[in-house]
């Protein structure tokens, strides 16, 4: 627990800092392109994001469950992962022309050809990459992660001042894929194998198509709505739909992948000690809730402000949108852990079954009910989410006994914090002069509202209390250590 708190904390500021700088690039972005060209890229991304989950075939997570990982299994792994990887590159560099096509957006064909060409390199560092997750070297990896990300972000903003358009975010992720491939070779674990071999290639796609079912599941799912939204609507309205789940999911991108950072590998080195995982399931969601609940519901509150502080006026047609997005997301971050812990347990597939009401609701519900806005849009998003949260609940209640009643005793301290840090937002919201400027306004509200949700912890004696006292002994710590001596 020690080792997994600490590499939490230095995922936490490693992904923060990367956050932190793509977001800024965002908001750069949203000055230098145009909706429709971040639209394009968005359209491209999702076929992109699909096939991802066909390169990578599970074997990450095999490699972080694996409780007997020996050399030829990674080695294995290995030969697997190029092979998948390779096809894939080819297939979509093939099929790009095609999907260009079929959306009427010739943009599309370049992006995706550029694309992918990643798929070439990302093998050579995958393996190191999931290995270390397993050993829990956040530290080395926080270091890749820098590295790919000042590359990423240096190179888009430089290409698109110099007008390429949605070229400039595919070139830049292209750089990115390099610089950390490069990266990751010093970075090496010991005695970890170079060639590839397909002596243990029957286990690795064993489990590999139990994960790549529902992978593909969550793959589709995550298409849909830019899928749909751009078939139905056009390019324009995905770009700003991009925008709006930008503006909800800031949060998630501030914690980057701390949330999820070892968790497979904790809940399987419990599961195999044949210990429950309902204590881990409990803490693990009260602490997500406590946190992200308060971020979604301010971030609803505050949207028009939010929007016009980070991207301009151009981008306010996607405020209408965040409500819905906000909602949705709130409910899917009640159950973030369960398809981690069916796949530590060994059944990733179960996870496809909820993924997969969600899908066919989206494609239903969007047909059926939507009218053309963005808002309406994103409430066809919310219902389908809605509609597959009891399929997650009765899995939770099956596979590990964690009812619903127990589901909601754990919500309930997140439910009481949110509620009162929104009252508190509301209230600053309309009391602050709505002709300030919207980041003056942002600014002056953060600091009572952050005094807000720290009152309100310590009122309902929330879990994360606990971890706010502990990063705040950190801190002190380490400031201690940085006083000269006197």
């Amino acid at each position: 627990m020690a080792d997994l708190r600490r590499s939490l904390v230095i995922n936490f500021f490693s992904s923060s800092g990367a956050t932190l700088m793509r977001f800024v690039v965002s908001i750069l972005l949203a000055r230098i392109l145009s909706p429709a060209e971040i639209g394009v890229y968005s359209m491209t991304v999702v076929f992109v994001n699909l096939a991802g989950v066909f390169r990578d075939f599970g074997v990450s997570t095999y490699l972080q469950r694996e409780p007997d990982l020996t050399p030829d299994k990674i080695r294995s792994a290995t030969g697997v992962v190029f092979t998948s990887s390779w096809l894939i590159a080819i297939a979509m560099f093939l099929s790009s022309e095609s999907i260009g096509n079929w959306f009427q957006e010739p943009e599309i064909i370049p992006v995706m050809q550029v694309l992918s060409i990643g798929f070439l390199l990302i093998p050579f560092g995958a393996i190191t990459n999931a290995l270390l997750t397993r050993e829990l070297a956040a530290e080395k990896q926080a270091i890749v992660n820098m590295a790919g990300t000042l590359s990423f972000c240096v190179s888009c903003v430089v290409l698109a001042k110099l007008g390429h358009g949605s070229l400039s975010l595919a070139y830049a992720n292209l750089i990115n894929i390099i610089v950390c491939a490069v990266a990751l070779v010093p970075l090496r674990p010991k005695n970890m194998p170079w060639l590839p071999s397909f002596d243990h290639w029957r286990s690795v796609t064993h489990f590999g198509l139990g994960s790549l079912l529902s992978s593909c599941m969550v793959a589709l799912n995550n298409a849909i709505p830019d899928l749909l939204l751009g078939k139905l609507g056009n390019a324009r309205q995905v770009g700003l739909l991009s925008r709006a789940n930008s503006t909800v999911t800031i949060f998630t991108h501030v914690a980057g992948s701390t949330v999820s950072y070892g968790a497979v590998s904790y809940m399987a080195q419990a599961h195999h000690r044949g210990e429950s995982l309902v204590p881990v399931l409990t803490r693990a969601t009260s602490l997500l809730t406590g946190v992200g609940w308060t971020a979604l519901a301010l971030t609803t509150v505050l949207g028009r402000d939010i929007v016009l502080a980070l991207y301009g006026e151009a981008w306010l047609e996607c405020v209408p949108a965040i409500l819905p997005l906000s909602v949705a997301a709130g409910v899917m971050m009640a159950f973030h852990y369960v398809p981690i812990a069916v796949t530590a347990i060994g059944r990733p597939y179960l996870s496809a079954a909820p993924v997969a009401v969600t899908l066919l609701a989206r494609i239903g519900f969007a047909v059926v009910l939507f009218d053309g806005t963005l808002a309406g849009f994103g409430w066809v998003l919310t219902l389908a989410t809605l509609v597959a949260a009891p399929v997650t609940l009765l899995q939770q209640q099956r596979y590990f006994g964690f009812g619903a009643l127990a589901l909601l005793r754990a919500l309930l301290p997140s439910a009481f914090v949110t509620a009162g840090t929104t009252a508190v937002a509301a209230l600053l919201a309309l009391t602050l002069p709505s002709t300030l400027v919207p980041l003056v306004r942002l600014l002056l509200m953060f600091p009572v509202l952050a005094l807000a949700w720290y009152l309100l912890l310590r009122a309902s004696g929330h879990p994360v209390l606990d971890e706010v006292h502990r990063l705040g002994g950190m801190a002190r710590a380490r400031l201690a250590l940085l006083r000269p001596n006197v």
